[in-house]
């Protein structure tokens, strides 16, 4: 059976970004506080949340996001999306699509997901644009309670990001994959990266953030080549002289689009407070269009 969908509208009331339409489906509840930072800043917040604080098996969440011309939205999480285990084969699953205006603003900043041990979890995010609409997309997920032992011990993740522009033409198509039934299970292959991110900044309304985005991922990572890498494990197979160093902290920076007119970040990180702290910076040169730095 096809989910029914949650919808919600953005539109200019009076000179404002308001939400004009919410609704939400179980376990989903949308919360549109009425300020958020500065007044003078026209950017509505909008922030979801699941009952009893996850996710659990065969748990389908679908919602549309229509953001009109001119506006300027924001789409985070109060805390971690959390994916409780599975029963039998069921998956967890999340659809987002939304449709972002002519001269408007969509900025999906959520926290991270974390599946806990057993759990499948598949989410796709849909996202159309016209020439001079602007996105931020922040994806990411960490490996579960590793204190308890739970370290990358789900079954499967998926993610998918795809944008579309008018005339329905692909402009970015992205799919992490993470399944335990692979030849190497995911805590080997991560090997001590406890933290995946994506970022990604596309339109005209970011590019002075794309610009500075750039230049810090790049000026990052060149101090971090000069700085012995700390030592995470060794290599399998070999003596224990011979052993893998990795960096705690690893990012890079790639332009994509019509024109270069977006720019993808990847990271991996040993800490989740690293990639806040990271984001928080990366993103700060957005608070004049959404009243509050991201991750502050």
């Amino acid at each position: 059976m096809e989910m029914e969908k949650g919808k919600v509208v953005v539109e200019k009331v009076r000179g404002k970004s308001t939400v004009i339409r919410s609704f939400s489906k179980y376990p989903l509840k949308f919360i549109t506080p009425r300020k958020v930072g500065s007044s003078i800043t026209d950017a509505v917040w909008i922030y979801s949340l699941t009952y009893g604080g996850g996710i659990v098996s065969g748990d389908s969440i679908s919602v549309e996001f229509t953001i009109g011309d001119g506006c300027t939205a924001v789409l985070t999480t109060q805390s971690s999306t959390k994916v409780y285990k599975t029963l039998g084969s069921k998956c967890s699953e999340q659809v987002l699509e939304a449709r972002i205006g002519s001269g408007a603003l969509f900025v999906v900043i959520p926290d991270p997901v974390t599946c806990f041990s057993t759990a499948r979890y598949s989410q796709k995010q849909v996202f159309r644009v016209v020439s001079d609409s602007s996105l931020v997309i922040v994806d990411w997920f960490t490996s579960g309670r590793h204190e308890s032992g739970e370290k990358w011990d789900f079954e499967l993740y998926r993610s998918s990001n795809c944008i579309f522009a008018e005339g329905n033409q692909p402009v970015f198509l992205d799919t992490v994959l993470l399944e335990q039934s692979s030849p190497v299970d995911i805590a080997e292959r991560m090997h001590e990266y406890q933290v995946i991110a994506m970022v990604l900044i596309y339109g005209p309304k970011l590019k002075h953030v794309q610009d500075q985005v750039q230049e810090n991922v790049k000026r990052l990572m060149s101090q971090q080549l000069q700085i012995p890498s700390t030592r995470l494990g060794c290599c399998a197979k070999t003596n224990s002289d011979n052993c893998l160093v990795r960096p705690a902290f690893i990012a890079s920076c790639s332009a994509f689009g019509p024109k270069g007119m977006g720019v993808v970040v990847r990271v991996a990180s040993t800490t989740t407070e690293a990639v806040y702290r990271f984001l928080h910076h990366q993103l700060a040169g957005m608070e004049p269009l959404l009243g509050v730095s991201p991750y502050s």
